[in-house]
């Protein structure tokens, strides 16, 4: 079974502590692994957005990984974008879903349904599938709620393998030990997000020191003077110390005695937070646009093999030509090529 693994970060917002602790972090961690990265800019497109922005966007989540340690000699690192593969085997599989599949997804049944809604945002699960299937990738580590999402994927390739005969590696859905869930600092009960309403209460990966430091002794605490971590009753104060607890390797119940109140507690978070970021920022700044572009487009010539292969099997198997073009002089004139049917 293949041992692959691939994870794909959407250019929708800056990326911030979550997106580190959840996703980056373990896939630099991984790399003894073969590894696929990709920035999604493609699943940005089903939502209005600005283009400018979007190349921003895009440059600096590519930057931002290379900073944290995503390795191009050893891992895969391409924008979805440049791998026209993925467009290609997105219509392909369009072609096995059903109306209904797509429309069952949760996140079109939260997002969509007005009539200016783009089309893309209802098939864009198919999108995911495509990403999935042109690795290979038996393993899709997922949270719960994107299980959906990889059930689709198998879905497809088991209906495409059982119509057409052995072509896609049917992937399953894996939960990897659960992180630290990172709440809003100014709303301990919504989720640290890139695209939160408001970007008081999250830690962006490239705010500057005084920024961070700000927004951490700014964060809604809990009735009362003592910091104990206890999710339900203090969500303020334990998200304040599970933030501590990422930035640092401990434990956030631990690390609870050795802070006498609020202040000291908030301070040390953000110490801990800035310290954590410093490097990273470092190294992101040190890179220029060459060097990113340089190494999106080495990953995306080392990706477009497996893929272009994986999309040829597809082509062939659905009666499709593989896409080469024939020798001089054996093309089929007007006269002699077969009436289509």
């Amino acid at each position: 079974m293949s041992d692959r693994r691939i994870s794909g970060f959407k250019p929708t917002g800056p990326l911030q502590l979550g997106n580190y602790v959840g996703a980056i972090r373990p896939v630099v961690e991984g790399q003894d692994r073969p590894t696929t990265v990709f920035v999604a800019d493609l699943h940005a497109l089903t939502v209005p957005h600005d283009p400018r922005r979007l190349r921003e966007l895009s440059l600096q989540v590519a930057g931002l990984l290379l900073a944290a340690g995503v390795d191009p000699a050893r891992a895969v690192l391409y924008r979805q974008s440049d791998l026209p593969a993925h467009a290609e085997l997105h219509y392909l599989l369009e072609c096995v879903a059903s109306y209904g599949e797509a429309h069952r997804m949760i996140q079109f049944k939260e997002k969509g349904g007005g009539s200016g809604t783009r089309l893309s945002l209802l098939t864009y699960p198919v999108l995911m599938a495509a990403d999935i299937l042109l690795h290979d990738i038996a393993e899709v580590p997922v949270g719960r709620d994107q299980r959906q999402h990889v059930e689709l994927t198998r879905d497809l390739a088991l209906r495409f393998n059982e119509r057409h005969g052995p072509v896609f590696t049917v992937p399953r859905a894996t939960h990897p030990a659960v992180a630290a869930r990172l709440a809003d600092l100014a709303d301990p009960t919504a989720k640290m997000g890139k695209t939160n309403t408001s970007a008081n209460g999250v830690l962006f990966l490239l705010d500057p020191p005084d920024v961070l430091r700000r927004k951490v002794m700014r964060a809604v605490t809990d009735m009362g003077g003592e910091v104990a971590y206890d999710p339900d009753t203090k969500p303020g104060v334990s998200n304040l110390l599970e933030i501590l607890a990422v930035a640092t390797g401990g434990d956030p119940v631990r690390i609870a005695r050795d802070y006498p109140n609020y202040g000291t507690l908030k301070s040390g978070v953000a110490d801990a937070v800035i310290a954590l970021l410093e490097p990273l920022q470092r190294r992101y700044y040190a890179l220029t646009e060459d060097d990113i572009e340089e190494a999106l487009a080495l990953g995306a010539e080392r990706a477009a093999e497996r893929a272009d292969a994986t999309v040829r099997r597809v082509r062939e198997a659905m009666g499709l030509t593989s896409g080469r073009r024939a020798p001089a002089g054996t093309r089929a004139t007007p006269e002699t090529a077969p009436a289509p049917r």
